[in-house]
């Protein structure tokens, strides 16, 4: 099983690099990529797991970018963790988060339902490199007692639409491909089935994007076949896996049973040899 899509506490997901690369190992994973929004902190110590472990690591990051104010993430493997330029975009679009969710949060306190997000950025400030979300906040929610689940939270104030949602800004898809590039990596648009704007597929292949997510934990057999079929009018690489967030969490239970087949990876690997960024997987 390959896996090239999942999170760590680094940035919204439930573990550490460690208990992730463990948890790995347990469900039969033989490859993974660590993608965390926007922040590599996690790949160093998942590197180390996984090597411990035998199992071979693809560093990776999970990039968040907006297109007419929606948020579209865009995957990047093989990149540099070091690179200034990768390293000042994260810290960039991280100072953003941070003031996205104290404006959300003045929002939420106007509408009756005030959370401590002083409390929560202290908790995860920008020096562990932790990347904020609506998906915090909303657990905020849950926590002051606003509401019974994370999903009540966006049903009722976080969603598009809601009281409480606040658009997105954020670099462009091209800026976002061509940071990833210039930090030598393959650039892959993550879940193309969820964002739902195929029409940016042709225009950001000819910005540099060099694969499409098509095996995720939210496409079904239609849309998988969809989305091969996208990939190779665009001459594009597939990649894919399960995003996983951790036990507990929606779509948990697709860990270890959505990846990306072996040929397909091996495909992967040969793009990211032709565009110059030859990687073997670690392990």
């Amino acid at each position: 099983m390959i896996d090239l899509h999942m999170h760590t506490q680094a940035s919204d997901g439930r573990q550490t690099a460690e208990e992730l690369v463990r948890r790995a190992r347990e469900v039969g994973i033989t490859i993974l990529s660590v993608t965390d929004h926007d922040t590599t902190a996690s790949v160093s110590a998942a590197a180390a797991a996984a090597a411990t472990a035998a199992i071979g690591f693809v560093p990776g990051i999970e990039m968040t970018a907006v297109d007419g104010g929606r948020d579209v993430h865009v995957l990047g493997y093989y990149v540099d963790v070091d690179a200034p330029e990768l390293r000042a975009a994260n810290a960039a679009r991280l100072a953003g988060r941070v003031a996205r969710a104290r404006e959300i949060a003045d929002r939420l306190a106007a509408l009756g339902a005030p959370i401590d997000v002083e409390a929560l950025l202290a908790r995860a400030n920008p020096a562990d490199a932790r990347s904020f979300g609506r998906p915090h906040l909303a657990r905020c929610l849950v926590e002051a007692g606003h509401v019974a689940t994370v999903q009540e939270a966006f049903d009722r104030f976080l969603s598009e639409g809601r009281p409480g949602y606040l658009a997105n800004c954020g670099p462009s898809p091209e800026d976002v491909i061509a940071v990833i590039v210039r930090a030598g990596g393959i650039a892959s648009l993550a879940h193309p089935g969820l964002l739902d704007r195929d029409d940016l597929v042709p225009r950001l292949a000819d910005a540099g994007l060099a694969a499409l997510e098509v095996y995720h934990c939210a496409h079904d057999e239609r849309a998988r076949e969809r989305y091969r079929q996208l990939a190779r009018r665009h001459r594009l690489a597939v990649s894919g896996g399960s995003d996983y967030h951790g036990e507990g969490v929606r779509r948990a239970e697709f860990f270890g049973k959505v990846g990306l087949p072996a040929g397909e990876f091996a495909a992967l690997e040969a793009v990211a040899g032709r565009l110059g960024q030859p990687r073997p997987v670690s392990a």
